[in-house]
């Protein structure tokens, strides 16, 4: 039995919607598991499953003559005279996919289930391709109250962080910790003791490292990206200073900009824009960076409880919507603004002077509300929210 996934319920709808559904996100998020999933839901033997990252089922795609790809999908029983559904898994492999997937979709009708990890390649040749034809979903690792499902946890977080006794917050308390430390891979997740977890991770990043960037990338100085990712990671929360890693790293800035991209569209790594509300001269140009996963990062950098916890924020944050930060030339700052409505302020114990500035910046901005996030107890502090409530 599948285990429970928040975007199960947004793709839902668009099971009988004629448009090609596409799942894309960083590797090991659970895209060909929920792709199986969804394959055992569609009530039709009219079906098929196909693996890019398999060569054998590549070659079907390598014909120039389209019809010729309709006569191996016949072969392998699929009957376009009646309502065909295709499953593929890892379409990043295939590059001249999209237009695949539009000649079967306006000749044929074919309702197209696809996954991909590469959402650059994804989004930019689709787009051009699909116009109209496609919806895409990301598939990010695990929220905490996911997490808690995968586990097999059976809690009832309040909604009020005031109704949470102390009590109540140390029975969560362990399982949040491992959840920040060893991140929301599903596979990681449900690993039963440090070193599998640790060992996965391992496996997870060494995946890839040589399909993403070695195998898909191709690029010529591969230790280069290697390197970018370990100072990436260093500086994760932080804002990015392009000329500074430039130098670091002997890369030029058109290069580094180039691997950060990359990065990005594999979903390695996600940049956020500084809020801007009309003109404000105060606010920095620069972007801050943060990584997929904090087990991940965690595994391949050792790094201190506060810049994991903000992290781990940003992950759950990222599902509810557009994501800034805010800074002023004094050095005050926000660290997450949602939708250019909510500030939310990540600290590891929540003291009542941080609410009182947050409060006081956020009507400034008029921002909607604030909360402060808080990893330790704090039960006197206005506005308080703990991280596994995110």
């Amino acid at each position: 039995m599948i285990k429970p996934r928040i975007i199960l319920k947004e793709i839902k709808p668009y099971f009988d919607s004629p448009e090609a559904i596409i799942i894309t996100g960083m590797r090991r998020t659970g895209k060909t598991t929920l792709l199986n999933y969804i394959y055992g839901q569609v009530d039709s033997k009219n079906k098929l499953f196909l693996d890019l990252e398999n060569p054998l089922n590549r070659k079907y795609f390598e014909e120039e003559n389209y019809e010729r790809i309709k006569g191996s999908f016949e072969l392998l029983g699929i009957d376009f005279s009646q309502k065909a559904f295709l499953f593929l898994d890892e379409i990043q492999f295939v590059k001249n996919l999209p237009s695949i997937v539009k000649y079967f979709i306006d000749h044929y009708k074919v309702k197209f289930y696809l996954t991909g990890s590469a959402s650059f390649y994804l989004k930019n040749l689709f787009q051009e391709s699909l116009s109209g034809r496609k919806y895409i979903f990301e598939l990010f690792p695990l929220t905490f109250s996911e997490f808690l499902q995968f586990k097999e946890v059976s809690l009832k977080i309040p909604e009020d962080a005031r109704d949470i006794t102390q009590p109540m917050f140390e029975t969560i308390a362990p399982l949040y910790e491992e959840y920040i430390l060893f991140g929301g891979f599903p596979g990681v997740v449900l690993k039963r003791n440090v070193e599998e977890k640790k060992k996965a991770l391992k496996e997870i990043f060494s995946s890839f490292f040589l399909l993403e960037i070695i195998q898909l990338g191709d690029f010529r100085r591969n230790e280069a990206v290697r390197d970018l990712i370990l100072l990436l990671i260093q500086r994760m929360g932080s804002k990015l200073d392009i000329q500074k890693i430039s130098r670091e790293l002997a890369i030029s800035r058109p290069t580094l900009n180039e691997y950060i991209s990359f990065l990005e569209g594999t979903y390695f790594i996600k940049r956020i824009k500084p809020f801007t509300k009309g003109k404000d001269a105060e606010i920095r140009k620069r972007t801050k960076v943060y990584v997929c996963d904090t087990g991940l990062a965690n595994n391949i950098v050792q790094l201190d409880m506060g810049k994991l916890f903000e992290n781990s924020i940003f992950q759950n944050l990222r599902m509810k919507g557009e994501l800034n930060y805010y800074q002023r030339k004094s050095g005050v700052a926000i660290d997450f603004i949602l939708d250019k409505k909510v500030a939310y302020e990540v600290k590891l114990k929540a003291q009542k002077s941080d609410a009182k500035k947050l409060k006081t910046m956020a009507g400034e901005l008029n921002l909607e509300s604030f909360k402060i996030v808080s990893k330790n107890y704090c039960p006197e502090v206005e506005n308080a929210v703990y991280g596994f409530m995110i």
